[in-house]
């Protein structure tokens, strides 16, 4: 393999290519990739990639000079300045004090005191879910696992029960779109959603395509016109202590309070539905460790970090050189993007002692899945709940649990996600 099949999202359909990465941490820690047309989207204009643990957090922890607002935080740029000004409107797109300023207005509601109280329905939903793929005998994980996630950010948000497949569909929209089966998935049952959310649904576009022939930006204003029609609607009468009335009374402007639904409705919901698949699809596939767990159940916090680091949910993150700097060798110019890799930085031999090996009880774990610096993930908490509420069910329904079928990866250059992982209780 070449550098360049580190940008092409075919190349993650058959796993994320862990010894490429080995090979450039060690020759070209930080390398020019270039961006072809792919997929019916117009080539860039090419990007630096950084693969190196210590490379990778201090990119992430010096904003002043690698900025997430100058040119958001995906490889592939927006289409238009108009698009470019909107997600610069989100948390995830900000540069600080601005950031700080809009991250404060939701994070009480992700508190360690917080997520400890919703630990009890969180463990509850996991132990039906967890059942009901014991009851079936045969399941599709992927499938099964999803609802957890989508189910505690509806509760979080405040987004009734009936339309939280809503979140389901837009995620898929956004996360899925280099992916045929993902890009145009819609789940949600217009005669079982809420008269808001059928309501919505008179917004979703009706094509994927400009008239100029090409494919509209999943994550522009025009895109998603269906889920902030949602977001606006549900703002009216938030439920009290949710993330919506926290929204709702935080002094955002219309473009913040768009992007802050955004971001909680896809991001909060992608982790997860990455992360609990990929992680018991590495557990199923190192047996010794299954076993080891099954028997030594004080390793669940470890083994936890370890599925994040083994199985990062989100691969990347862009940033944008705000004056020339020197990195890992090379000169980058203002204006340039640079990308770092976490999935290579969880893997780096010089943090990770055997770092291929997957150990349930490694410690220390200085893993970046979550991040690092101020844009470390808020909903860190959350998520480790809510992997551990599903391991802890599998261990006592389903010790027996084995893969009924090859797994099926998302194609993504950006999400390490499953489609489907068959499994056999």
């Amino acid at each position: 393999m070449t550098a360049a099949e580190v940008f092409t999202p075919a190349t993650y359909a058959t796993g994320v290519p862990y010894d490429l990465f080995r090979a450039l941490r060690l020759t070209s820690p930080v390398c020019w990739i270039e961006e072809p047309a792919t997929g019916g989207w117009p080539a860039g204009p090419g990007y630096w990639a950084v693969f190196r643990h210590a490379d990778v957090k201090h990119v992430l922890r010096t904003p002043e000079v690698f900025s997430s607002y100058v040119g958001a935080t995906q490889i592939r740029d927006p289409d238009t300045e108009r698009d470019l000004a909107f997600v610069r409107a989100m948390m995830l797109n900000q540069d600080p004090p601005d950031h700080s300023r809009i991250r404060k207005v939701v994070a009480a509601a992700f508190t360690p005191r917080a997520v400890r109280e919703l630990e009890a329905v969180i463990d509850a939903r996991a132990a039906q879910l967890v059942g009901q793929v014991a009851e079936a005998g045969e399941a599709d994980f992927v499938e099964a696992a999803a609802d957890l996630p989508v189910w505690t950010l509806a509760h979080v948000m405040g987004v009734p029960d009936e339309d939280r497949r809503l979140l389901f569909d837009w995620s898929s929209r956004v996360i899925g779109y280099q992916d045929s089966e993902y890009a145009g998935l819609s789940t949600a049952d217009p005669a079982t959603l809420s008269p808001m959310g059928r309501a919505a649904l008179r917004h979703r576009p009706g094509t994927a395509v400009r008239p100029d022939g090409r494919p509209v930006n999943p994550r522009s204003r025009e895109a998603l016109a269906d889920m902030f029609a949602y977001a606006h609607a549900l703002s009216a009468h938030p439920r009290p202590g949710t993330v919506m009335a926290h929204m709702r009374d935080g002094g955002l402007t219309r473009e913040e309070f768009e992007n802050m639904f955004f971001l909680f409705a896809v991001a909060g919901n992608e982790t997860l539905r990455n992360g609990i698949p990929g992680g018991l699809r590495t557990l199923l596939h190192h047996r010794d460790q299954f076993e080891r767990l099954l028997n030594a159940r004080e390793l669940l916090p470890t083994a936890v970090e370890e599925m994040l680091r083994h199985w990062p949910p989100v691969m990347n993150f862009r940033r944008t050189a705000v004056r020339d700097v020197e990195l890992g060798g090379q000169h980058i110019r203002a204006g340039e993007k640079v990308v770092v890799y976490h999935a290579s930085a969880n893997r780096d031999e010089t943090v990770f002692a055997d770092p291929d090996r997957f150990d349930v009880a490694r410690r220390p774990n200085d893993h970046v899945s979550f991040g690092f610096g101020p844009h470390f993930c808020l909903g860190s908490h959350l998520a480790r709940v809510q992997m551990r509420a599903v391991l802890t069910h599998v261990l006592d329904r389903l010790p027996g649990l084995d893969l009924a079928g090859p797994p099926v990866r998302l194609v993504s250059n950006f999400q390490n996600g499953l489609k489907h992982l068959p499994v056999r209780a």
